[in-house]
């Protein structure tokens, strides 16, 4: 009568995933039953002590024996046996760049991590296929991300250059499942999309805009942040701008014929050599905006509304402004020196200390202006008392 064995089976080099069952008499029921631990069964089988020796005879085989089996290769001894417990030390190759740590590091700050998982003695997932030839293990992600991530268990802190993309290191953190770091990031993130949606669009916003769109008049920046962004000599035309905030905006050259700009605010701006012709700018602000040389004269007639404006301060000279509707504006201050106001409407304007020396005012409405120390030196042609009496 035979003694029964029970047997625990290994495949070669691997000390996780084991076969344990009551070892058959015949070696032909032994092999039926090991099938998951052979890659190819047309190959020749070894069988392997704990120790590395062969085992030739398979009646050797004992109670208890824990055994590994080979498809023909030599004795392999398990990257998870006592001998490496030992080493507190593990080298990675991550992406194909290097990084030493302990497996303290890996495991304590994240236990439930699949790092923790991957380094513990009691379920070491590694194959020796998954070592290069320096003996690293080899782990298929980005190093860039990674990198923040081992550094953050090492001391407990997430600290990463400016110029790698927390959305990344976001998604690696979620992969190795270190889950303190993911609130950390989210937070960070939520930070930055408020900055972004708080700061002002750029030249280049702009240009995207433009390329992407079909029609100009179906383009708009109502209401947008735009302060200081340079949009010199860019087409612009037709764009609704309504109530937009375009401070300091660089304007010098463009194209801003049939735009609306509505109660927008472009104080400060520059504005010089602008085309701006039939513009809707009904009390928009431009106070102390340089508009040098600007044309307003649209050929076919249609008039320039800046009704009600804000041009304080503004400096306007050498500017084609004939036909423009300027009624209530305030021009306190302004330089309009040298400017083409033949038949623009100024009634009710406010041009005190205005400087129109040179200026054209043919036809143009005075009537309820306050005239009060504005300049009028070297005029084309001089006002008519119908001009300026309500």
């Amino acid at each position: 009568m035979s003694v029964l064995k029970n047997i625990t089976v290994y495949r070669n080099g691997v000390h996780t995933g084991p076969l344990i069952f009551q070892c058959p008499d015949k070696l032909e029921e032994f092999y039926g039953k090991i099938t998951s631990l052979i890659d190819d069964p047309k190959t020749e089988i070894r069988i392997f002590s704990e120790d590395g020796s062969e085992i030739l005879d398979f009646e050797l085989i004992k109670n208890f024996d824990k055994i590994y089996i080979s498809n023909g290769d030599d004795f392999i001894k398990p990257l998870c046996s006592s001998s490496h417990s030992d080493s507190d030390w593990v080298t990675l190759n991550v992406g194909g760049k290097y990084f030493t740590t302990s497996k303290r590091t890996l495991i304590a700050s994240e236990p439930t991590s699949m790092l923790a998982r991957m380094f513990s003695d009691e379920n070491c997932l590694f194959h020796p296929s998954s070592m290069d030839k320096n003996g690293a293990y080899l782990i298929d992600r980005s190093p860039t991300y990674f990198e923040p991530i081992l550094n953050y268990l090492r001391c407990g802190q997430l600290i990463y250059d400016k110029n790698i993309n927390p959305v990344g290191i976001l998604e690696e953190a979620r992969f190795f499942g270190i889950e303190s770091i993911v609130p950390i990031l989210e937070q960070e993130l939520n930070v930055n999309k408020e900055s972004r949606d708080n700061a002002p669009l750029t030249r280049r916003d702009v240009i995207d805009a433009l390329i992407r769109s079909t029609k100009k008049s179906e383009l708009r920046f109502q209401g947008v942040n735009l302060s200081g962004a340079d949009l010199s000599k860019l087409d612009l035309g037709y764009i609704n701008f309504k109530y937009a905030n375009m401070q300091g905006c660089n304007l010098s050259g463009a194209n801003l014929s049939w735009c609306c700009l509505e109660r927008a605010d472009l104080s400060h701006a520059l504005l010089d050599n602008a085309q701006l012709l039939g513009i809707k700018g009904l009390r928009a602000t431009m106070e102390g905006a340089s508009m040098k040389n600007c044309n307003f004269k649209d050929p076919g007639g249609q008039r320039a509304n800046l009704e009600g404006v804000n041009l304080k301060g503004a400096c306007l000279e050498d500017s084609d402004m004939g036909g423009v509707n300027l009624r209530i504006a305030n021009c306190k201050n302004a330089n309009l020196k040298n400017c083409d106001l033949r038949a623009a409407v100024l009634a009710g304007a406010d041009l005190e200390n205005c400087d129109l020396s040179g200026s054209d005012l043919h036809e143009a409405n005075l009537r309820g202006a306050n005239l009060k120390d504005a300049a009028f030196e070297l005029m084309l042609t001089p006002l008519h008392m119908s001009q300026t009496i309500r």
